[in-house]
């Protein structure tokens, strides 16, 4: 069982603080800065779940999602999506986009990691 997550985040203050975190964890990160890098990375990291920033560059988080659950390749890999729009349209979105579920920033490590292991032991059980 890969304990591998893809962090999709333009920002950089948001990558350290989140990818240190996650490793402090146990897990190993790889990181994609845009839409695009992380839809590519997907398909060659193989990671066990992504957390995707919905406002990236290139690509948006809306369209990546959309990708890589269209592609047989990543449909089955977990997507948490990841953004500063706290409002439940905004969840909506990213639901009907594919994640798998959603998170606000500011990050609340301790609910992120929450749902994060929620996601990987349904799909561990799937």
């Amino acid at each position: 069982m890969s304990n591998k997550i893809l962090l999709v985040e333009d920002n950089e203050m948001n990558r350290d603080m989140l990818s240190r975190r996650l490793e402090r964890k146990g897990f190993e990160v790889v990181i994609a800065v845009d839409g695009q890098e992380g839809v590519n990375m997907a398909r060659t990291e193989s990671p066990c779940l992504i957390l995707m920033d919905m406002s990236l560059p290139v690509m948006d988080g809306w369209e990546a999602v959309r990708t890589l659950k269209g592609d047989s390749a990543t449909q089955s890999i977990p997507v948490l999506g990841l953004s500063a729009h706290a409002m439940t349209p905004d969840r909506d979105k990213a639901i009907n986009a594919g994640c798998d579920d959603y998170d606000t920033k500011p990050v609340d490590i301790k609910r992120l990691l929450g749902k994060i292991q929620i996601l990987l032991d349904q799909n561990n059980a799937g």
